[in-house]
């Protein structure tokens, strides 16, 4: 996306040249163009009078440019995505008048018209680097400053920002209703990338919360009207407000801001977005219109809690530099779950954090482009694909191994000092660890530099011999490097490095406990904790000890490594795993399994029969979900082409089987039934799907409503089942934004060339298509039983992917390259998908690095399925 980029060189030089004292901005939103006008006033000063410097904008047209009351021409200072200033003063005032465009992928001002009622909605969304989408500004995180914004919009509609939202000023009656001015008070100091305005006739439920300072902070939940019978505020508000509670006293810092917002918008990216006291979170996910599963409803939890996180930690202190952004994400992250287990009632959130985020977390750091928490960021193309589970997770796990190290209390007592020290300005990952240090009395240097400095994960494996029969004589853990390292070396470096990822045996502060059983389940007879350094340590504690059941050495998952299970516990596993009783524990075997499955060690088909050997007696919503999905991508990767119909046509047959002994209503059963849906493959069981969709069968308990409704027919039009008038019908009994949605991506799973085409045409080439119309028509393109039908789109997708990312948005461009990457061309014999990635990465050279990065993590997916699918060929 040329034009658009900003070098970490450049905002360090423009930061040591001028400080921001204030914005004044006027967005003027009554346009039902393209395009709004917005007007910027901005004060700053320099401290080198005569330099020269830029603002940030993209927008088709500026205006007016005026630098301390000269009229600057707009066609000789205005190129790309900057403004040029020159000859600036000591103090100096700015005005851009601008024609911004509104958005409809979701990045700057995005703009969504309800097909329900014809209502108009707005909503920012500015991170990384999109606030210049709106007005013009000094783009970077660490040239915070105050801002006042006026917003000008029909009278009915409602106005919220980063201030309280004022009572507004009527400029006309003309019209069906008129339109009103919005004088919004000025911010406290900030980033640019949390400025929030959300606009449009949202419904709004209210609620408030006393700070500990003893001030009443007002809450507001918003959502569009044709959804507001969905929202559940008082679920919401009460989350909020347990939240606050937590984290005001964890930090010994009350809330810092005004008001606390949170707005329900549609068609957004992300999960959610911590503008200050205007929180943005996608209504898709968190809106329920049909029963969801518990996952989403844990999932939403979570990320309200992480949201409010980030007001102290991201928005009171922020980042200097996008290389920081895991002291915003991991520490947000950590601190979510951490409140969600301590003063809600989610107290299973670190299991659901396992389960999902965490596995995650560890196969992304196993990938060719992996990188360290405290990432190298050299500029903004950089920093938009670093959004990822390393950052997340890993940072995350890590802080959860630091306070487990130094303890609860003086991690949360450098936290308040760091808050309290660095409060309305700019920190760096030294910034934060002094302050941990003085208050832990750790060096914390050699740690930094093991953890945040270095990339890769190492496997834990218990060694253990026995003294007599049932007593051990001495147990070690080995610490391993994960195989998957010593074969980057196969990936053309044309013009580059060759990729060397060598993991550091690190330092763990692990629990390691024993379970046998006991009352009728697998439960801890007993636990140590040990630290464990280097290839080998020895645990003495464990000498002499009755040998469990099954025995766990990450026990409460302290540590950020792979697990391993000893020899006893792999034989026993398939006995023992039904009866462990914790769903932690429960969870870390999962993931050992799924590990041991992408690293080889086991077969595909093993681990498909352990989960559905043991699924049933899963308790957590969120594992279950993870589990699933797994079956599903190794039912589709993993299984030898020789086995794949049989096998998933067993998977299929014990997936019916369990949602109909599942509790009638229960999640389980959800759960279970719309797996079987998604890979059932023989005629009676599609015809049962058929049949349950159009209510001649039921699964007793299971309510088929609207989602599910287009689930179960994106599952029998991806197999030739039903066809576009089935699309047609569902969508004139759902005719709304998410209908259409859906529709379309139903239509781009039917199993035919023609309907492939029409769906590559709007997914990947046709840029007026809005974000979530995109996503759900990518997410099905490539639900097809022969891969075949994929060939000729495999090879478009490498002809095409440097053009899409040249000339679509961010957003747009990611969606295209990681949902469409050919890897189900893994088992078309016809073409050689691996071959054809690596000639098209030697073509790449060094080009384009954040595009390049994207396609190598895709790449080892094909390299893990060969590998898979070689092993179980061979079982």
């Amino acid at each position: 996306m040329p034009g658009y980029n900003l070098t970490r060189a450049e905002a360090e030089e423009r930061a040591g040249l001028i400080r921001v004292h204030g914005y004044d901005v006027t967005l003027d939103l009554t346009s039902t163009e393209e395009t709004f006008p917005s007007t910027a006033v901005i004060r700053f000063s320099c401290s080198q009078p005569g330099a020269q410097t830029f603002l940030d904008l993209i927008a088709p047209r500026v205006r007016r440019v005026e630098l301390n009351g000269v009229a600057l021409d707009p066609t000789a200072v205005f190129q790309d995505s900057r403004i040029q200033l020159s000859g600036l003063q000591a103090e100096n005032t700015v005005v851009v008048e601008a024609d911004a465009a509104y958005s409809h992928t979701g990045e700057g001002l995005h703009r969504f018209t309800d097909p329900v009622d014809g209502q108009t909605y707005m909503y920012s969304q500015c991170e990384v680097a999109d606030a210049r989408r709106i007005f013009a500004n000094f783009e970077q995180p660490d040239l915070k400053s105050r801002f006042t914004f006026h917003i000008e919009a029909p009278a009915d509609w409602t106005i919220i920002s980063n201030q309280p939202t004022p009572h507004p000023v009527a400029l006309s009656d003309e019209g069906a209703t008129g339109t009103a001015r919005w004088d919004f008070g000025q911010t406290p100091i900030m980033s640019t990338y949390l400025v929030a305005v959300i606009a449009g006739p949202y419904q709004r439920w209210i609620d408030q919360y006393i700070s500990t300072d003893g001030r009443v902070v007002p809450l507001g939940a918003f959502v569009r009207q044709s959804m507001a019978q969905y929202l559940d505020d008082a679920e919401i508000f009460d989350i909020t407000k347990r939240g606050f509670e937590f984290f005001e006293n964890a930090f010994g810092v009350p809330y810092p801001y005004d008001k606390y917002d949170q707005a329900f918008v549609p068609q957004y990216n992300a999960g959610a977005m911590e503008n200050v006291g205007a929180v943005t979170l996608t209504e898709e996910r968190y809106v329920f219109r049909s029963k969801p599963v518990q996952a989403q409803v844990d999932a939403r939890a979570n990320t309200i809690l992480h949201e409010q996180a980030h007001m102290w930690f991201g928005d009171l202190v922020t980042m200097k530099w996008w290389n920081d952004l895991w002291l915003n994400e991991s520490f947000a992250e950590f601190m979510s779950h951490l409140a969600a287990v301590s003063n809600t009632r989610w107290t299973g959130a670190w299991t659901d954090f396992l389960a999902s985020r965490k596995l995650v977390g560890y196969q992304q750091d196993q990938l060719p482009t992996t990188h360290p928490i405290v990432a190298e960021i050299r500029d903004l193309a950089d920093v938009e694909v670093n959004f990822d589970m390393i950052t997340y997770a890993k940072g995350a796990s890590v802080l959860k191994q630091l306070v487990a190290w130094v303890g609860q209390e003086n991690f949360l007592k450098g936290v308040h000092n760091y808050l309290v020290k660095y409060a309305w300005g700019n920190a760096t990952l030294h910034d934060f660890l002094t302050e941990v240090e003085a208050t832990s009395g750790r060096d914390l240097s050699e740690w930094s530099k093991v953890w945040l400095e270095e990339p890769g994960v190492t496997v834990l494996r218990p060694i253990t011999t026995e003294l007599r029969e049932g007593v051990y004589a001495q147990v070690s853990i080995a610490q391993e490097v994960a195989p998957v390292y010593s074969r980057f070396d196969t990936i053309p470096h044309r013009d580059l490095p060759e990729i060397v990822v060598e993991p550091t045996l690190r330092p763990h502060h692990i629990s390691i406990a024993g379970y046998s059983f006991a009352d009728g389940g697998l439960t801890k007879a007993w636990e140590v904790a040990a630290d464990i350094d280097g290839a080998l340590t020895e645990v003495p504690q464990l000498a002499g000890k009755v040998i469990p059941d099954l025995l766990i050495i990450n026990d409460s998952d302290l540590a950020y490594a792979k697990l391993r299970l000893d020899d006893a516990g792999r034989e026993a596993l398939p006995k023992v795993l039904f009866h462990i009783q914790d769903p932690l524990t429960r969870a870390l075997v999962w993931g050992s399994l799924w590990d041991s499955l992408r690293d080889g060690e086991i077969t595909a088909r093993t681990y498909i029969d352990t989960i559905l050997g043991a699924i049933s007696r899963e308790t957590s919503s969120t594992t279950i979900q993870s589990l699933l999905a797994r079956l599903r991508q190794t039912l589709m990767l993993y299984v030898a082409e020789e086995f794949r119909t049989e096998t998933q046509d067993d998977a299929a047959a014990k997936l019916i089987a369990l949602a109909m002994r599942a509790d009638p209503g229960s999640d389980q059963q959800l759960q279970f039934f719309k797996a079987f849906a998604a890979v059932a493959c023989n005629p009676t069981q599609l015809s049962f799907v058929a049949e349950v969709l159009d209510g001649v069968s039921e699964v007793p308990g299971l309510v088929i409503d609207t989602d599910l409704r287009w689930e179960l027919l994106t599952d029998l039009v991806a197999t030739g089942q039903r066809g576009e008038s089935d699309i047609e019908t569902e969508l004139a009994s759902d005719d709304t934004m998410a209908g259409a949605e859906k529709a379309a991506g139903a239509r781009a799973a039917i199993p035919t060339l023609d309907a492939k085409r029409r769906a590559w045409q709007v997914g990947v080439l046709d840029d007026s298509v809005p974000n979530a119309t995109q996503r759900n028509v990518l997410a099905a393109f490539t639900r097809v039983a022969d891969p075949a039908m994929l060939r000729e789109f495999a090879i478009e997708y490498f002809a095409v992917i440097e053009q899409v990312w040249n000339s679509r948005t961010r957003e747009m461009a990611q969606n295209v390259v990681q949902l469409l990457f050919p890897v189900r061309s893994v088992n078309d014999p016809g073409i050689d998908i691996l071959q054809m990635t690596d000639q098209w990465l030697d073509r790449l050279g060094a080009r384009m690095p954040a595009l390049r990065r994207l396609v190598l993590a895709a790449r080892e997916e094909v390299i893990c399925a060969k590998l898979a699918q070689k092993a179980d060929a061979s079982a």
